[in-house]
């Protein structure tokens, strides 16, 4: 048995969570908050009617400044890629449907540039939202639909960064096996810092490594990275955990789908629960205190290989809740004890947007 507590707090969330791996109308255009001025992920409270929400994400989520002066020729290549049908989604393309995927708010993990799972379940409720015919493979009518808003295909999609002392400077550890030994930490931090900026720029470590060859990953230097683009600035009123299709739909109060996510949802095992339950708890860097067989409660420390990540979203049904993962390239890859595993990028954004009192239905 598991157990999830906040720092400071007397809230505690029993949860069957396992830090074990066993192995839809979306928004218009005008609902998209595009990247404006060379900043991303800071938004405009002036320009948004969901203040509240704004002010939530901006607390929870890194500003990020950027340029595009002095990208190379294939990142330029990235920027401007378009798809034809018959044309092969190679990495380039790839990349830049990642990214209008994300932008679009359907989350596809990793942005890494290969077609794979998640982007095509991305892609799929994209298809489902926007009441196009649903496919296994992009088409015509999916790229003019994605690419519509002027606003957001000039966004670019690779940019440039210049790496901040507080970027680089951050505490590491080794992430033991056992229990016992974790919750003998300071603190679940990550385990180095490309790993940690992979995790800032929603990108996968190998991916941002192949676009900074020769990069030292040291303070003031500029480094090429994903552009996350913003979250969903909606208050989410309901969210439906999709055990077929291994995704989390956001819904607002008027039941329009505003967001998606690729989600890991319980197991043969441990499977999730069934019906309606409500959001109880949310918590932002949490701890974990997990129970052995024995009984004996061993805390593990919050950060970012805690084994729900830097998210608890603690709901009325006793030991479950929407979280995030230490591992965010297993999403929908893997089983989970019973709760809704998301990346912590997408949880945050989640826990920033979603309502207090939510509902949540598993189907």
């Amino acid at each position: 048995m598991y157990t999830l507590t906040k720092i400071s707090s007397a809230i505690m969330a029993t949860g069957l969570c396992s830090l074990l791996v066993i192995t839809p109308a979306i928004a218009a255009n005008d609902d998209i908050s595009p990247v404006t001025n060379g900043v991303s992920q800071k938004i405009n409270t002036a320009k948004t009617d969901n203040t509240a929400t704004a002010k939530s994400l901006n607390k929870l989520l890194p500003t990020i400044k950027y340029n595009t002066e002095g990208l190379d020729k294939s990142a330029e290549q990235i920027n401007s890629a378009e798809w034809q049908q018959g044309k092969k989604i190679d990495r380039v393309v790839g990349t830049r449907l990642q990214a209008l995927l994300n932008w679009h708010q359907n989350g596809v993990g990793p942005v890494d540039g290969y077609w794979g799972k998640n982007t095509r379940k991305a892609m799929q409720a994209f298809q489902k939202a926007k009441g196009l015919t649903v496919t296994d493979n992009l088409n015509t009518e999916t790229w003019n639909a994605l690419t519509a808003s002027e606003k957001l295909t000039r966004q670019p999609v690779l940019v440039r960064y210049k790496l901040t002392a507080d970027d680089v400077n951050i505490k590491t550890t080794t992430i033991p096996a056992g229990a016992e030994a974790k919750s003998k930490l300071e603190g679940m931090y990550y385990e180095s810092v490309i790993e940690a900026l992979a995790e800032k720029f929603h990108i996968s470590e190998s991916y941002l490594k192949s676009l900074n060859p020769k990069a030292s990953f040291s303070a003031g230097e500029t480094i090429t990275v994903y552009n996350p683009g913003n979250p969903n600035t909606k208050p989410v009123s309901r969210v439906v955990a999709d055990k077929a299709t291994e995704t989390l739909y956001a819904y607002d109060d008027q039941n329009k789908l505003i967001a998606s996510y690729p989600t890991t949802v319980g197991s043969t095992a441990t499977p999730s629960p069934t019906g309606t339950h409500k959001v109880k708890v949310k918590v932002n860097e949490p701890n974990y205190t997990y129970t052995g067989d024995n009984g004996e409660k061993l805390i593990i420390p919050p950060g970012p290989n805690n084994p729900v990540g830097v998210v608890w979203i603690g709901l009325t049904k006793p030991s479950y809740g929407i979280h995030g993962s230490p591992d965010p390239a297993r999403i929908s890859r893997q089983a989970s004890a019973g709760c809704v595993r998301l990346t912590n990028w997408d949880a945050l954004a989640l826990l920033g947007a979603i309502e207090d009192d939510a509902t949540v239905e598993f189907k």
